[in-house]
């Protein structure tokens, strides 16, 4: 899961939760992908090697390849985010970080703290958290029955920390 609830919380708190998106191509399958479409695409232009039909056909097999290069480093730079959830007996923290934006932070007193599950919201099974006049989505990049598993797990430690 992309999610997990560290052994050993930081800093005195009570539960510490880490969430980020699901890689489902990791950095050596990025490797063996572009490799392998690199002689697919190669394979083609074997039989007019020598010939100057592959000078015209070489720009576009680069191109190919570089914007399927571009495009999968884009989607990880992209996905550079993260979620930290810090309870405490006295105050919950969440921080959400993403690359290139400045973090965001919510902090309230986790007695107050709701978790819902939403049917309405941009994603199916929208989970947030809401404490006092603010509400705070938590996992839009999870899947909905991950969502559903994190509404539960919340809700649990909550409860334990009442």
């Amino acid at each position: 899961m992309p999610y997990e609830w560290l052994e050993t919380p930081t800093q005195g708190a009570t539960a510490e939760l880490h969430a980020w998106p699901h890689r489902s191509l990791p950095r050596r399958g990025f490797v063996w992908f572009i490799a392998t479409t690199a002689t697919g695409l190669a394979v083609p232009l074997l039989p007019v090697v020598g010939s100057p039909i592959l000078w015209g056909l070489l720009p576009f097999v680069l191109a190919a390849l570089w914007g399927l290069w571009w495009a999968l480093r884009r989607s990880y730079r992209d996905a550079q985010v993260i979620e930290v959830l810090k309870i405490w007996p006295d105050r919950l923290l969440l921080e959400q970080r993403r690359r290139g934006h400045p973090a965001r932070s919510f902090e309230t007193n986790p007695y107050w703290l709701r978790a819902n599950l939403s049917g309405e919201g941009p994603v199916e099974d929208y989970l947030t958290l809401t404490g006092g006049p603010r509400e705070v989505e938590l996992g839009a990049f999870l899947t909905p029955p991950e969502r559903r598993n994190l509404c539960a797990d919340v809700q649990r430690r909550l409860q334990d920390l009442r």
